[in-house]
């Protein structure tokens, strides 16, 4: 089986959005979604973050796989026990099986011997992929997602996937030119300090009152909790696990329905376990994507311990990474012309608020993780 005729496979069963972390098994078929003008591949920066902008691609309607090597199911058990699975969110995972029956380099070994093991503790459903049976495999994951509502698994043994002739594989694809360093503005090379003046509530509300209807992926911990006292909205994406993830999330969105605006409420011990989302936004260049981070340089739901960005301006990284502009304020009017000036370019756009670590009495979130699902995918399907 050739890359080509297993991506003419997966496309013929609607499969639509294709992203991963690369492995030398499938390299042929991560090679013809590259050059496939209909769909193309997102190259992801982590297994985990791959899921989380499948996750977001399905909510805008798409129907998405993750292409990822065994030791990535590793590294994703979180964003799909507390992503995929808890909210119902299907996705196909395409899963190598390096290490298989113990013939491989000393890396794969114990995560080859126990896959299989891994997505039956998961309760994710999987078969492992044949020449021969190619078909009824893709026949049989497609009839499991949609019954299920979940993600399933196709396991991917060497051998079955032809690789790519040696002169192809040298081919590269060609990237968008990066923004130099030194083209970067003095203020993003030696920012100044922010000094915070604001709760982050009240950012919060200058942001959720500017909002029409934009979708908006908001943080887990308490920026859902606030942004939900404020206003509650059907557009909004509340996170209740998978730290790490509402970037990616946003992004999965503003691809699969480029015409609608993407708003991520993000803090700064989210978007710091998921650092390198800022070169997959910067890469990608969703042009309605606005990433609004919330900077009180500490994990407040768990104490107010300090993050690490008391010691990095995340709107520096985020300009050296390539979005479009990247602001940093302090105040709710700052803030609100921030994202008026989003608003009237293409971006993707970046802006810090710097808030303080007062916090206020806030529900959780008091809908089941389905509802929060449903609100929002029928809310991006009525206007899309």
């Amino acid at each position: 089986m050739t890359g080509p005729d297993l991506a003419a496979r997966l496309l013929q069963q609607r499969f639509d959005f294709f992203t991963g972390v690369p492995c030398s098994l499938i390299e042929s078929l991560i090679e013809a979604l590259e050059h496939d003008a209909r769909v193309g591949y997102l190259p992801a920066v982590r297994e985990d973050v791959a899921v989380g902008v499948a996750a977001g691609a399905w909510l805008a309607g798409r129907r998405p796989v993750v292409l990822m090597q065994n030791s990535g199911l590793g590294t994703s058990l979180n964003a799909l026990a507390s992503l995929s699975l808890m909210y119902g969110l299907p996705v196909l995972l395409v899963v190598t099986w390096r290490g298989y029956q113990g013939k491989d380099a000393p890396e794969h070994l114990l995560m080859g011997e126990i896959t299989p093991a891994l997505l039956q503790l998961l309760g994710i459903p999987h078969r492992v992929l044949a020449r021969d049976s190619i078909d009824a495999d893709l026949d049989w994951a497609v009839h499991a997602m949609d019954e299920r509502g979940a993600p399933v698994a196709l396991v991917v043994p060497p051998g079955v996937v032809d690789p790519s002739p040696a002169a192809r594989r040298a081919t590269a694809v060609a990237a968008p030119a990066a923004l130099p360093i030194a083209a970067m503005p003095a203020e993003h090379l030696h920012p100044a300090p922010l000094v915070a003046r604001r709760s982050r509530r009240d950012a919060i509300e200058a942001v959720i009152s500017s909002l029409d209807d934009e979708v908006a992926v908001h943080a887990n911990g308490f920026i859902c909790r606030e942004s939900f006292s404020v206003k509650d909205r059907a557009e909004n994406f509340y996170m209740i696990g998978s730290m790490g993830l509402a970037a990616p999330i946003g992004l999965g969105m503003a691809l699969a329905a480029p015409a609608r605006r993407t708003v991520v409420l993000d803090g700064d011990g989210n978007l710091l376990m998921s650092l390198g989302i800022l070169a997959m936004v910067a890469a990608a260049r969703p042009a309605r994507f606005v990433h609004c981070l919330f900077d009180n340089e500490a994990y407040g739901s768990t104490g107010n311990q300090a993050s690490p960005a008391r010691e990095v301006r995340l709107d520096a990284l985020a300009a050296a990474a390539g979005y479009r502009t990247a602001a940093a304020v302090t105040e709710p009017g700052d803030l609100r012309e921030a994202l008026r000036a989003a608003r009237s370019r293409e971006g993707p756009h970046f802006i810090l608020v710097k808030v303080t670590t007062e916090e206020v009495e806030a529900p959780r979130i008091p809908y089941p993780p389905a509802t929060i699902r449903d609100r929002v995918r029928a809310s991006l399907q009525r206007r899309i």
